[in-house]
């Protein structure tokens, strides 16, 4: 809402600004012909503020609209990509159910059906999730809500969901995890690293490859990378992904589906957290690491009654 806000009250803020300087330069016309120095140079040294005053408004309100311009762009490439995420598994699945109920297919084709529809419906599933946890980032957390979060069972069941979401082989993602864990709420920990993973594995190269370790710093902070071999992230483009409704390329060029949601709901948690995520380089090859730090980091054996730091 205050962000809605601003432009208007940045433009009420410099027409006032723009009608005290034309009545300012009125009156030091007015001053300098009856021959009073002194109070023309005040009167100049105020307009003069104004007029540096006008201009710094003018600037913010030309980077605040370039920026309403680009947010109305994502939102519109948004909305293209949820368009497509919804209407292709619903046509496939329409387009099944109206084969099975207009031929006859034998059971090895009617099998076929059922798991493509299977993973049409799981699809929407993860739309539905990804949504749902967009919509739930501005509910405020209560220590009553943290517990002690083991992230390596965490990170082994992100891992397997996004493997069998892809049909990848066992040995596409290697874990190489410390025992570790932290006080947060579970879900949170979980929305983080699914997000992560699927885009590793969804972006891998071929084969796909997803290295993921997980180390405790020594000084309260576990560190978890998520490695791939894909195209990696542009170096202009590494702040930006995290944006809301950022995605690489054209909306009516890309081969991966997506909405643009999932690594800015990482980062907001992530942040929530007192934590920090980045992407840079892998020490060789291509691909992206994504290293989330997250603070709070206690001994995984640490009895389940101790209290959250």
């Amino acid at each position: 809402m205050f962000t809605r806000r601003l432009p208007i009250a940045l433009g009420v803020v410099m027409f006032v600004l723009l009608v005290a300087l034309i009545v300012g330069w009125v009156l030091l016309a007015v001053l300098a012909s009856d021959d009073a120095p002194t109070v023309s140079w005040t009167v100049l040294s105020i307009g003069t503020v104004f007029y540096v005053l006008l201009l710094v408004g003018v600037s913010l309100y030309l980077s605040l609209s370039i920026k309403a311009v680009n947010l109305n762009r994502r939102q519109s490439n948004f909305i293209d990509s949820v368009t497509h995420e919804l209407k292709s598994p619903i046509a496939s699945m329409k387009l099944y159910l109206q084969t099975l109920n207009r031929h006859q297919v034998g059971p090895e084709q009617q099998a076929d059906f059922h798991r493509a529809m299977l993973e049409d419906i799981e699809r929407l599933d993860q739309l539905t999730d990804q949504m749902l946890d967009a919509g739930r980032l501005e509910t405020n957390v209560k220590p009553d809500d943290l517990e002690k979060v083991s992230l390596g069972p965490v990170l082994g069941e992100c891992a397997e969901t996004a493997r069998l979401r892809y049909h990848a082989a066992a040995d596409t993602i290697t874990l190489d995890l410390q025992p570790c864990a932290l006080w947060a709420r579970r879900v949170d920990m979980e929305v983080i690293f699914r997000n992560l993973l699927d885009n590793a594995v969804k972006y891998a190269g071929e084969p796909p490859r997803v290295n993921v370790t997980l180390r405790s710093d020594g000084n309260g902070r576990a560190v978890v990378r998520v490695c791939d071999n894909g195209r990696g992230v542009p170096y202009k483009m590494r702040r930006k992904i995290f944006g809301r409704f950022v995605r690489l390329g054209s909306e009516l060029e890309r081969d991966r589906p997506g909405t643009g949601l999932g690594l800015y709901i990482v980062q907001t948690l992530v942040r929530r957290l007192r934590g920090r995520v980045d992407v840079h380089d892998p020490p060789a090859g291509s691909g992206a690491v994504f290293r989330v730090e997250l603070p709070g980091s206690v001994s995984d054996d640490v009895s389940e009654e101790a209290a959250p730091p």
